[in-house]
């Protein structure tokens, strides 16, 4: 529970987990935008209005940052920079995924890096395939207009948040600074639906019952092989004492390549996750278009009212 909560302070009904890249955002200015988001598709989708106290962001983007710097730029990342392991597999992921969805985008097979293992089978290679790679995704529309470097910069946050002790813990304590009392729903995107799913994971006596992730890689191989706590006989854990869980992807989304998660977690005290599919137009994986779609708004309606028996 958070301080806010044990102070008897009002306290948000829904906390908004936002995804990687977001460093240079902060709380205030990223809670405007995500907080009319979901409250404009809550009121649209269902007729109730939330007031703005009714929302809160838990923000963690500065967890990516050095102590007492912020950079104009990136580092020149290249593909000479993609690690072994985690990020090579996720680029891998994401080619294979936008090569699936886009003819313009060439294949790993038609580079010479067949499968799973195209990146593994030789790090002297790794360079090589991760160059190819950058190169097929920076013509892929769903990455526009994201640079090389700013993809090489992605998978790196990605593999902090899972690998770096200190990163997971502030991200995790960032959602827990927002839950009190009264909050009822969390809707997590991206990234931040794992930070979201493993905090929720390790406080079971939190008064979430609803939990919406948008636009999640949860049942990615790379990312779901590596959830706290693990997975048992490939099932993940239900999160916590959460009742309902919604989960919302857009087909066209690379990052919720994986968009059914129903079969990957074991189910809850009503039933296991429930999947939808929406259409975000041509911004897929874009958190405001997942939080002013009406499937997203009413499940989070839904869990602003009383949970089933």
């Amino acid at each position: 529970m958070s301080q806010n909560g044990e102070r008897g302070a009002v306290v948000a009904r829904v906390v908004l987990v936002h995804g990687i890249a977001q460093q240079y955002e902060g709380p205030e200015l990223l809670g405007l935008r995500l907080s009319a988001a979901v409250r404009d598709g809550v009121k649209l989708a269902t007729g109730l209005a939330l007031a703005p106290e009714d929302v809160a962001c838990a923000f963690y983007g500065n967890v990516f940052l050095e102590p007492g710097s912020r950079s104009a730029d990136l580092p020149p990342w290249n593909e000479h920079d993609v690690e072994a392991g985690l990020e090579a597999d996720l680029l891998q992921a994401w080619w294979q995924q936008a090569a699936a969805l886009e003819d313009a985008v060439a294949s790993p097979d038609e580079e010479g890096t067949r499968g799973p293992a195209g990146f593994a089978a030789s790090r002297l290679l790794l360079p090589q395939r991760a160059r190819a790679a950058l190169n097929a995704l920076a013509g892929a529309r769903f990455f526009q207009p994201v640079t090389k470097r700013m993809l090489v910069s992605e998978l790196k946050q990605v593999r902090r948040y899972l690998d770096e002790p200190p990163v997971w813990q502030a991200a995790r304590a960032a959602v827990a600074e927002q839950v009190g009392a009264d909050t009822r729903v969390v809707v997590a995107h991206s990234l931040g639906s794992v930070v979201a799913y493993e905090a929720l994971c390790e406080n079971p006596g939190w008064p979430v019952t609803d939990l919406v992730t948008v636009g999640s890689p949860l049942g990615l191989p790379v990312i779901f092989n590596r959830l706290s706590p693990l997975p048992v006989q490939g099932r993940g854990a239900w999160p916590g004492g959460v009742v309902r869980w919604t989960n919302v992807a857009d087909p066209g989304d690379v990052v919720a390549l994986v968009g059914e998660l129903a079969a990957r977690f074991v189910p809850g005290p009503v039933g296991g996750v429930q999947d939808r599919r929406i259409t975000n137009g041509v911004r897929m994986h874009d958190f405001e278009r997942y939080l002013t779609a009406p499937k997203t708004a009413s499940a989070v309606a839904a869990g602003l009212q009383e949970p089933p028996a």
